[in-house]
This record gives structure tokens, sequence and C-alpha cells, in this order.
């Protein structure tokens, strides 16, 4: 058999084989820096871990990948993880007060004069937001709490009338739902973190604050392959250009805070499921973040509320949901793990489950002998209905053309890359081993068949689906299914 990315013999490997297939991302923060804690969230269901830079210096970046690689080592098992970037954060000045109440009507002025603000202006750090705001634009300052609307601009000041009253202090963040910043979501901080991070050999990077693909292509120059780049959907700018978002990212995630800040909130369902469903159509990985376990950070049970939540985007066929404070900086971080595992399980297992993510799929935008192969194995596999769509892939895409079609069948992927096997353990449906390549056909067959079994998909009788490219190694080059019987011909 060939050489797993961990040690041949260990059995800890089938025994961690996720029963569900969504996957579940677990945030990291002070309430779990501790390595036990963080192996407690991979046995409650924790697949990939998230790092939030907003919080996190390159030494506790470090310590916390350190720690992640030596518990997938002593697990045998990918674990991903995903550096997430703070973008730019955009703020007002102080008050020479400390804080200011503006009321319903009230004209306040914005502008870039240093002096500490007062009832009636404050200064707006940020020159290139003056320049780009125009009449009837909105501003939002504290998540919404306080709305206005511009009346008057200049180049060093505009004139905004209040219309939702409330609390101004000091350096709150501003939100601009209908402005196009002519800025890069990438600050200097950013560029510091993403080269930390990539150092580190984080597998997938998210960028904040996604406006148009040319933030996210930026991304991709630096990275240059070595993680995956992930766009966060939260400003209306990027949902108006969302196809071309989608084209040249490797990922989504529907950030829903500060979506629901810059659109309102009776929106973000609905372009939760578009965006889900853009993303699926071209087969990309779409993860569905901010609140869904919300009050787990200080109650050991969710509301109803929260469960239907989450069961809604395992219901949508989301890749993956995500927990943040909840296991960030919570008092049950495992227990929102596992809930969340078992609320996905359950769903999995529904009467509709099936049905409703059958009647999403979509047709393919691009047809190839790629595309056409991944279908027909999920049709194969669903006729004779197989234990596993075993798929040889190197780069990855194998694995995700088939996931895309979200087969009833589970997905191995087998892959000679370490990178691949960790970045695929976001992807729905599929469970991920390093290996030596195939050598040859009859090598292919027998491997895919050891694995399945070893991998606890099927025992001697079962039959599995394989999918690789010939010649072997070749990336891209799926052109080939099989289908095997475990133990041999019966």
């Amino acid at each position: 058999m060939g050489r797993l990315l961990w040690d041949e013999g260990k059995e800890f490997g089938k025994v961690m084989r996720r029963l569900r297939r969504v996957k579940i991302i677990a945030t990291l923060g002070p309430a779990t820096v501790d390595k036990a804690i963080i192996t407690g969230l991979v046995r409650a269901g924790a697949d990939v871990f998230r790092i939030n830079m907003s919080h996190t210096d390159h030494t506790a970046l470090a310590s916390y990948v350190r720690i992640i690689r030596e518990i997938e080592s002593e697990m045998s098992r990918a674990i991903g993880i995903l550096a997430d970037l703070q973008g730019p954060k955009l703020r007002i000045g102080a008050f020479d007060e400390g804080s200011v109440h503006l009321r319903k009507g009230d004209v306040f002025v914005f502008d870039s004069n240093p002096e500490p603000g007062n009832a009636s202006r404050v200064r707006l750090p940020h020159p290139e937001i003056l320049a780009a705001l125009k009449v009837g634009d909105s501003i939002l300052i504290d998540d919404g709490r306080v709305r206005l609307h511009v009346v008057e601009t200049a180049s060093d000041r505009a004139h905004a009338v209040v219309d939702i009253a409330g609390r101004l202090s000091n350096r709150k963040g501003v939100s601009l739902p209908d402005t196009e910043i002519p800025i890069s979501s990438m600050t200097p901080k950013d560029r510091t973190d993403l080269i930390a991070a990539l150092d580190e050999g984080v597998d997938w990077v998210a960028i904040s604050f996604v406006q148009r693909p040319e933030d996210v292509l930026e991304v991709k120059q630096i990275t240059q392959g070595r993680a995956l780049v992930m766009a966060k959907i939260e400003k209306p700018q990027a949902i108006a250009r969302l196809e071309e978002v989608i084209e040249v990212s490797d990922a989504l995630m529907v950030a829903r805070g500060d979506l629901g800040v810059e659109v309102p909130l009776e929106r973000v369902p609905g372009l939760q499921k578009r965006i889900n469903r853009s993303a699926r159509r071209l087969g990309k990985p779409v993860v569905i973040a901010t609140q869904m376990l919300e009050s787990m950070i200080l109650s050991p049970l969710p509301t109803r509320a929260e469960v239907s939540d989450v069961a809604t985007a395992v219901f949508e066929g989301a890749d993956a949901v995500m927990l943040s404070a909840e296991s960030a900086a919570g008092q049950y971080p495992q227990d929102a793990v596992a809930t969340m595992s078992r609320i996905a399980e359950e769903v999995e297992t529904d009467t509709i489950y099936r049905s409703i993510i059958n009647a999403q799929r979509g047709e393919l935008p691009n047809p190839t002998s790629a595309d056409a192969i991944a279908v027909a194995a999920r049709d194969v596999a669903q006729t004779l209905h197989s234990k596993a769509i075993c798929a040889w892939t190197s780069s990855g895409s194998t694995a995700l053309r088939i996931a895309r079609e979200r087969p009833q069948s589970p997905i191995l992927a087998l892959t000679p890359k370490r990178d691949t096997a960790r970045r695929l353990a976001l992807v729905w449906g599929v469970h991920a081993l390093e290996t030596r390549d195939a050598v040859d056909i009859e090598d292919m067959v027998l491997r895919a068949c050891e694995y399945s079994r070893s991998e606890g998909f099927g025992q001697d009788g079962d039959r599995i689906i394989i999918v690789a490219g010939m010649p072997f190694g070749s990336p891209g080059a799926t052109n080939m299914m099989r289908i095997a019987h475990l133990g041999g011909e019966p």
C-alpha cells in the first residue's frame, strides 16, 4: 500500500471519518489556546480551524499552526487552517467630550479637520472616503446603530442628515453600503499578516471587505498558489459583481455580520441562498458564517432559532458552517462544535434532504470532459448504491468537481500532495488522504479498494466508483471512470 500522510497502521483515521458531508470551521481564540482543548474540538467535529488575524499576532499564529499540525499528525487526519485577514477598518475620529448624541433630522459634518469632534462635526480620517461620497449615499456608524445620508459634498467634507438617531463615541466603525471606495481590501497590516501566514503554511486565506474581483487577484498575486483564496462577501459592491468575484476566487464566505449591516437584514437570507447556489454552480466551496450558535458563547444549549439557522445552511448544501466567538471566546467551545455536528448529521439523514439537494442542481457553466466524468460518477454511484466515489487527484480539482454534484456516496480523495489533502478538508463530502500517486490502472484500482476498506467506507463485496486522469499525475486531466468491487469480483 502507498505511503499515507501519517504513519501506516494507525486506526484513528478510520475512527474519525465523519458521517456527515458538511464541514465545520471553528475559530480559535482566548478560549481555545490549549492543545488539549483544540484536540477536543477536532474530536467534537471541527474539520478546519480559522485564525482571525484581527486578534492574533504572528507569535500566536505560529503557535496555533504548530499545535494544529501536531494534532494532525497524532490523529492521522488532514486538518485545514484558514487565516482570516482583517481588511480595512474605517473609523471616525474622537470627540472632545468622548461622545455626542445625534437627533433625527440633525445635519452632521464629516471632515478632515484633526481637531476633536463635537455635536455638529467629527473627523473622518480617510480622505479617500470623503472624495468618493456622493449626495444620497448612506453612512452607517457603529454597525448601523446610527444612520445618516449625504446631502452635500466637498473635497474635504460631507454634510449628512441623521436618519436613525443615536449616540456616537470615539473611533466607532463606519460602513458605506452605497459607496465604492477606491482603496484596496488589503492594508499594510494585511500584507504583513498574509506573508506570515504563508510562511507558516496555512491552507486558506480569507479576504475581508471584498468589493471587486481585483481585490481577490491582488491577494493571489502574493499567494502564488501557496494557499487558496477565499473571498468574504459582506459588501453590496461584491454582490453587484458576484459572478466576477466567484470566478476569480477559490471559495466564498457569506459573512453575514457585516453583510447584515450594509444591506437590510431581511435581504440576508435570500442573498445567502443566491451566493451559495451561484458558487456551487461554478464548483467553488461556500462557507456560511456569523452568529450560527451565538447564544452558546454563554449557554451550553443553543436557541431553537439558531438550530434552525444551522439546519438551513446544511439543507442548502453549503460546504461548511462556521463558529466564530462561540469557539474563540465562548464558555462551551467543544459543546458548540458537537452541537453543530449533531444538527448537520440529523439534517443529512432527513428524508427530504436529498430531494432538496438534488433540486439545486443546475446546468454546468462550461462543460468539459472532466465535468462530464464527475456527473457520470454521481449517476453511476447512485444507480449502483456505491459505498464511495474514490477520486485520484493532484490539485484537488477532481474532488471539487465531484463534490459540486453532491453525490449520495461519500468522496474519498487520494492525493500525492499534502497541501491538497488539507485544503480539501473544507469541501463538502470529501475525506482526503495523502498517498503516492498511482503508477498504472491496476495499482490505481488496488489501492483505491484498500483505502476504501481501511477508512471504513465499505467491506468485501461492496462496489466503489474510481475517477482519475490519464496520464497519472497530470492536474486537471480527469478522463476516466472505473467500477470496482472491494475484495475483487464477487
